[in-house]
């Protein structure tokens, strides 16, 4: 396994994360374990999770997975760099009772215990916003985490799918308060959706943040699915689904497996290869259902991607070009 720093940190983590989504909904806990422990055998030692994770009546649900593999002890927690979110409501389906989402001081408090107890950990490494709060001040969440910091709680803060200038906003303010600030951005990015390279991606390297991609396949999209369609009868569902009732998005998917297939790479593979050649990019998340995908996601950490797949690639997909060149002169 390779490893990078954190953005402008010295934190040391490795070039996949354990995306743990799946975790609880999909994959039940014995399983969830084994994924962790082939994780750890491998050397990834980046867990990210949040705390809806379970989702409706089982929010919390996935954190209290991870929980328990940590306490099986034998250094699984001193190993792990764990990142957990905090946004939405835990009230299940139910409209959240008022202070009980969102980014207030008094949520941020809560939610952080909260956490804490699920995962039965003393501290949370990487602290992520899994969302802009447009009703509470930066003042306010920087005033909350410090406290947090101070207490041992948490280590470091990020964020999640935020524009470029919330980055710049919240990173300006913390230099002002004289604290660190965010160090990480946890946004959408993949071959099929490059949108966060015009504003994103230069606001997180300007001030140092490490990019975690998140749905580096695009919810299947790039990971075979005409191919697994054609031959194996497995028709696309979800975000795939919509997308390829769209001619136009049917052909270039088509296109790129057509390439892969001629130079012999699996599509999945390649497409997490390929993020790890981009500037910024410190990790995309991986959510293994199984050990069988995991071990596939390994795979592309040690795929190097020639000039000709790139450029092939780039031809397919292409990104939306630099800011402001994109758009103006």
């Amino acid at each position: 396994m390779e490893y990078t720093q954190l953005g402008r940190t010295g934190l040391k983590v490795s070039r996949l994360v354990l995306g743990t989504m799946n975790f609880g909904p999909q994959t039940e806990e014995a399983e969830s374990h084994a994924i962790m422990d082939a994780a750890l055998d491998a050397g990834l030692n980046f867990f990210d999770t949040a705390n809806v994770y379970g989702w409706g009546e089982n929010k919390g649900r996935t954190e209290t997975i991870i929980g328990n593999w940590f306490a099986k002890g034998g250094g699984r927690r001193e190993k792990v760099v764990i990142a957990t979110k905090v946004f939405g409501g835990m009230d299940g389906d139910r409209e959240p009772w008022p202070n009980h989402d969102r980014l207030s001081a008094v949520n941020i408090r809560r939610a952080v215990d909260a956490s804490l107890k699920r995962l039965r950990t003393d501290h949370i490494d990487l602290y992520q916003f899994h969302h802009i709060d447009r009703l509470t001040p930066f003042e306010e969440i920087w005033q909350a985490i410090d406290v947090l910091v101070q207490q041992g709680k948490i280590v470091y803060a990020g964020s999640s799918n935020f524009p470029g200038y919330k980055i710049a906003q919240a990173n300006e303010l913390a230099a002002r308060r004289g604290t660190v600030g965010l160090v990480s951005e946890q946004c959408l990015y993949n071959l099929a959706e490059r949108r966060a390279e015009m504003e994103v991606i230069p606001a997180a390297q300007e001030y140092g943040l490490g990019v975690i991609p998140w749905s580096p396949l695009h919810g299947g999209l790039l990971g075979g699915v005409i191919k697994k369609e054609t031959e194996g009868g497995r028709r696309a569902s979800g975000r795939s689904a919509d997308a390829l009732a769209d001619t136009s998005v049917r052909a270039q998917v088509q296109a790129y497996e057509d390439l892969l297939e001629k130079h012999g790479i699996e599509p999945g593979e390649a497409a997490l290869a390929w993020l790890l050649t981009r500037p910024g990019v410190t990790a995309p998340i991986v959510g293994p259902r199984t050990q069988a995908q995991l071990e596939s996601a390994l795979r592309a950490v040690e795929l190097e991607l020639d000039d000709e797949v790139l450029t092939g690639l780039d031809g397919i997909f292409p990104g939306p070009g630099p800011s402001p060149e994109a758009f103006a002169w």
